[in-house]
């Protein structure tokens, strides 16, 4: 329906809506990818640290997972409630609590990556006079790249879903036009800031994966090289 047509039907989809409403929409998209963001490079920078310090031992990564683990078990609406007397009604009450769901997979990922580099190559770096520090830069973090970026791919997108719940304080980008438009039964403002908010974690989920793909050129020539080894299957009728 065209015009005004679809506003007064109240159609799922209506072109009006998105013309009239493009500022709004903009702004709640901007906001929903400044909190996305802020969430996923603020819990990279927690996790990190976190991951080092689960690596030195069993004694250290059972808290640690547990700890982390179990962020991600409390409800949304908990989480936001536990926070409120230290942060109040902001974007920075939001923002904590995406960076403290993000843990549980960031830490996981990246103490993956970090124990997965081998041993030899640790032991051949120390031999060229490599300290922790440099080690840790130059050598193990590279190395720990894939797993760790499959992590904040991960993170990034359940992200972009989690905000939304910040529509509860006011501060929850395109959830701030889904809330409201699904307690009015505002069908068109339903479907486009959910689509939006889809197309966000898409576009987030493809960029990621072109910045891996960017950063670690090495797997895909492990990739390719894994292909041409692997045995041909026998053709039916002929020898193998």
């Amino acid at each position: 329906m065209s015009g005004q047509g679809c506003l007064v039907a109240n159609d799922w989809i209506c072109w009006e809506y998105v013309t009239s409403r493009s500022q709004e929409l903009t702004d709640a998209t901007l906001e929903h990818v400044w909190i996305t963001g802020s969430s996923v490079l603020i819990g990279l920078a927690v996790a990190l640290p976190l991951a080092l310090l689960a690596r030195r031992g069993r004694h250290w990564a059972a808290p640690v997972l547990t700890f982390t683990t179990l962020l991600y078990t409390v409800p949304s609406l908990a989480m936001f409630s536990l926070l409120l007397p230290f942060f109040g009604l902001s974007a920075a009450l939001v923002v904590t609590g995406l960076v403290l769901y993000s843990l549980t997979i960031l830490v996981r990922n990246a103490l993956a990556g970090l124990e997965a580099v081998p041993a030899e190559v640790r032991e051949a770096a120390r031999g060229l006079g490599y300290g922790p520090v440099r080690l840790l830069w130059q050598v193990e973090l590279p190395l720990a790249l894939p797993a760790l970026l499959a992590g904040v791919r991960i993170a990034t997108v359940s992200t972009v879903a989690l905000t939304t719940v910040g529509s509860i304080v006011g501060k929850g980008g395109l959830g701030n036009l889904i809330a409201p438009a699904v307690n009015s039964s505002f069908k068109a403002q339903v479907f486009t800031a959910s689509v939006l908010c889809v197309l966000l974690a898409l576009a987030a989920d493809l960029l990621l994966l072109g910045l891996q793909r960017l950063l670690t050129p090495w797997t895909r020539v492990a990739d390719r090289s894994a292909g041409r080894s692997a045995p041909r299957p026998a053709v039916p009728g002929k020898g193998a």
